[in-house]
């Protein structure tokens, strides 16, 4: 049996936070001893690991700035923190401060493994959590293997570190069947109005994911006569900025922020239209269930989106600009058959994800170490 730890940064509400536990809980445990680690506790997330994952948090919660702290000490020195027993496998499962503190591992029968969830475009992003992008370039070197979630986020990561050439692609573990169960819980009561073009979005309420962007969009829409209301489905440190542009604008009865949920699906499938306004993605989660619950789809050109809708043919990219956004948006708002016909395809392009196909792949790689 191998023994495999995961690291990452905490198991807040997003994304890649989510489809860790879903892999986690689906590896086979005859084959494999899991351990999951975060660097700050009381994530979401958390709660859903399946009980034979050992579990632990190296602080219990975010501390303030310690992106800069990290980088005070060496990637070995962190490494002897946070990692507290010995593994065949070390995984990262983010860029960033995770991948620098398992490249500090120094046990040389431990494979190492970083998973890339976006894309960083230059070097200097992608060095945002070391000292140096020569820091960056060797501790990328130091893993066995790089497993990038699409293959625009490979691209993007090759062309950054072009002497790593051990990338591979491997997608999210997605809970399928559970998804398509949970989206027909019902809604609180008044919730939707019917008289409206009802839009939703989800992930972190941060600059990257777009919300600010998406209650510009609302008040052009609602200027023009068209009902859009928007619901935004998660917590980040943005939404009261966004909630001050709201009331400055006369629309905040028009944007309801519905917080976390442990079911968004409920939501997104009642929904007319699921859009995705990031500055950035790798494979985007939540654009992927609202295919599975059967959402008509608009997104922003971001990684892994042509992977996963093809050239306009089960949603709609936009130009990732605000102006075309919005214009793709009200195309879609004022054209009933053009949404019936996403419908469809998105119900169609849902039911190709399959979560044992993706874990197999994963559990593979680890066997083949």
């Amino acid at each position: 049996m191998k023994k495999i730890l995961f690291l990452i940064h905490d198991l807040g509400g997003g994304g890649a936070e989510r489809v860790l536990v879903n892999l986690v809980n689906r590896l086979d445990p005859h084959k494999f001893d899991v351990s999951v680690t975060a660097l700050f506790g009381g994530g979401c997330n958390e709660q859903f690991l399946a009980p034979h994952i050992h579990y632990r948090a190296v602080w219990k919660r975010t501390i303030s700035g310690n992106s800069k702290l990290m980088k005070l000490l060496s990637p070995a020195a962190l490494h002897k923190i946070c990692v507290k027993d010995a593994y065949d496998i070390e995984v990262s499962y983010l860029e960033g401060p995770s991948a620098r503190i398992i490249g500090g591992c120094n046990n040389p029968t431990t494979k190492l493994v970083c998973w890339i969830h976006v894309e960083q475009h230059t070097a200097k992003r992608a060095a945002r959590s070391f000292r140096s992008v020569e820091e960056s370039r060797k501790c990328y070197s130091c893993f066995d293997r790089i497993v990038c979630v699409s293959e625009a986020v490979k691209e993007d990561f090759v062309s950054i570190y072009p002497h790593i050439a051990n990338a591979l692609v491997c997608y999210n573990t997605i809970e399928t069947e559970q998804i398509r169960s949970m989206k027909e819980e019902s809604v609180e009561a008044g919730l939707f109005r019917p008289d409206e073009i009802k839009l939703a979005a989800v992930g972190k309420i941060t600059r990257q994911k777009g919300f600010d962007r998406l209650a510009r969009i609302v008040k052009r829409l609602r200027d023009e006569g068209i009902p859009a209301h928007l619901y935004a489905i998660g917590v980040g440190n943005e939404r009261r900025h966004i909630e001050k542009y709201l009331r400055d604008n006369g629309i905040q009865d028009y944007y309801t922020f519905l917080g976390y949920q442990t079911n968004p699906y409920k939501y997104v499938s009642k929904c007319d239209l699921f859009v995705s306004a990031s500055q950035a993605e790798g494979f985007s989660t939540a654009t992927a269930e609202a295919l599975i619950v059967g959402t008509p789809v608009c997104t922003v050109n971001t990684a892994g989106m042509r992977e996963m809708l093809g050239d306009n043919e089960y949603g709609v990219i936009s130009e990732n600009n605000d102006e075309i956004l919005f214009q793709e948006i009200k195309r879609l708002a004022e054209n009933g058959k053009l949404l019936d016909h996403y419908k469809s395809k998105a119900q169609i392009r849902g039911e190709s994800f399959n979560a044992e196909t993706t874990v197999k792949k994963v559990e593979t790689l680890f066997e083949g170490l």
